[in-house]
């Protein structure tokens, strides 16, 4: 299990970064960022939350919401993820970079 699901889930509100480009210029890559628990049924179109879509974890935008399916996720590059009902956290605070 990925450390970040289980702090989640026992309901610590993290700080982690990640690296890539796909949520540049939200998060750039390596740039902190801190994770408090959240559901797929607590998050809304627009917000950038810790997931799992296909077996794969990504901290990627909310770009609609069903409520049969869940949330669909995508990066800021105008890329789609899937949809999934696995959303363990909401980015709560972006800090600055190191």
């Amino acid at each position: 299990m990925n450390w970040r699901v289980s702090h989640l889930e026992n309901g610590a509100t993290i700080t982690t970064h990640e690296r890539g480009n796909s949520m540049a210029p939200l998060i750039k890559s390596g740039q902190p960022y801190r994770l408090a628990p959240a559901t797929w049924k607590e998050v809304n179109v627009g917000d950038i939350v810790f997931c799992k879509v296909y077996g794969r974890y990504y901290t990627h935008l909310v770009k609609a919401k069903n409520a049969e399916r869940g949330c669909q996720i995508g990066n800021n590059k105008g890329g789609i993820n899937g949809w999934t009902k696995q959303v363990y956290g909401k980015v709560v605070v972006i800090l600055k970079e190191k």
